[in-house]
């Protein structure tokens, strides 16, 4: 499987000198379908490989860099919409990743700009981007009421110009979620950046990347989430980060979730952790890829799928959701 390929290459690099035309053929497709191309290419920079290989790969650190610096000026943009305002606008995933300079960073492909603000001021925040150019990306009605009504951030909205999407956080869970985090108590954590902006402090990266990972949703990119944690507990990992990481995921009713985040990112790319019989389910679904980057196992994808669902919101509330967007002709990608 690609995916096994693609885990043991980010976590052994000099194992890719050892790839025939095939192998290297899978673990590009892997690395590009689940979006960290741009974390192998730094991984493998230097080592031998075939030509095509180091061209693929090089256009990869070019794209990421280039990302890298349109994610930072789309930051410096919100900034500057949400500067009069006074609020705290705190950097979340990816962005605060290059932000803050952390070895998450290297090799990070970046999407959407997501910010946490605080909850109260939501509307506010909302009403200085559309001042400031970006527009609603989701114009169907039941969206809309779905994501202001349940969701942990408003809908998405787009810059008209710039063609950069926004994803503005209240917190990290949906509202309906079984788990309820502290989100007042995240943004209180927050460490100052230079340029005004903020990020989570390194344990509540790992417990944001944990949350979205185990407790929302279907483990979608879920290898990157786990890279992230990865790269996050090596370079603060230690005693005294074990202690705090705790302490936050405590806090915000993660520890489970957190934990099995630790197992699993040693697992596939560290020490080789223990695991438990359901962890390897996760291994078996995270994993799930040909030598074509294709998605497997759809048994298990289909299944991961609902119980994201489930995790989401009540039964009915389930049940109603998903035939309402059975109706509308919404199906699972894959």
């Amino acid at each position: 499987m690609s995916g096994a390929l693609l885990a043991r290459a980010l976590r052994e690099p000099q194992s890719v000198e050892a790839l025939d035309g095939a192998g290297w053929t899978a673990l590009l497709a892997a690395a590009r379908a689940e979006q960290l191309i741009g974390s192998l290419a730094w991984r493998v920079d230097g080592l031998a490989m075939p030509d095509a290989a180091r061209r693929v790969l090089a256009d990869a650190r070019a794209a990421v860099e280039q990302g890298r610096l349109a994610a930072l000026w789309e930051a410096e943009m919100a900034r500057r919409a949400l500067a009069s305002s006074g609020m705290p606008v705190v950097l979340l995933k990816g962005t605060a990743f290059v932000a803050a300079g952390l070895a998450a960073g290297m090799g990070r492909q970046i999407g959407d700009l997501d910010i946490l603000v605080p909850r109260e001021r939501i509307e506010e925040a909302e009403t200085a981007l559309l001042a400031a150019g970006w527009e609603w990306v989701k114009p169907d009605p039941y969206d809309d009421e779905y994501y202001r009504r349940w969701m942990h951030e408003l809908p998405p909205l787009i810059h008209r110009e710039r063609d950069r999407m926004i994803d503005v956080h209240h917190t990290i869970l949906p509202l309906t979620a079984k788990v309820t985090p502290d989100a007042t108590a995240l943004i209180e954590s927050r460490v100052a950046l230079e340029n005004g902006l903020y990020v989570l402090p390194p344990e509540g990266m790992v417990v944001h990347a944990a949350a979205h990972l185990f407790a929302d949703g279907d483990l979608q990119g879920g290898l990157r989430n786990l890279w992230d944690i990865h790269c996050l507990t090596d370079e603060f990992g230690g005693a005294e980060f074990d202690e705090r990481l705790a302490v936050c995921a405590a806090r915000h009713g993660l520890t489970r979730e957190v934990a099995r985040a630790v197992r699993l990112s040693g697992a596939l790319f560290g020490d080789g952790d223990a695991v438990t019989l359901v962890d390897r389910l996760y291994i078996r679904r995270l994993l799930a890829r040909d030598g074509w980057g294709q998605p497997t196992r759809k048994l298990t994808e289909q299944a991961f799928y609902l119980r994201g669902h489930w995790l989401r919101m009540p039964p009915l509330m389930l049940a109603k959701h998903l035939w309402t967007k059975w109706r509308k002709g919404y199906r699972p990608a894959g």
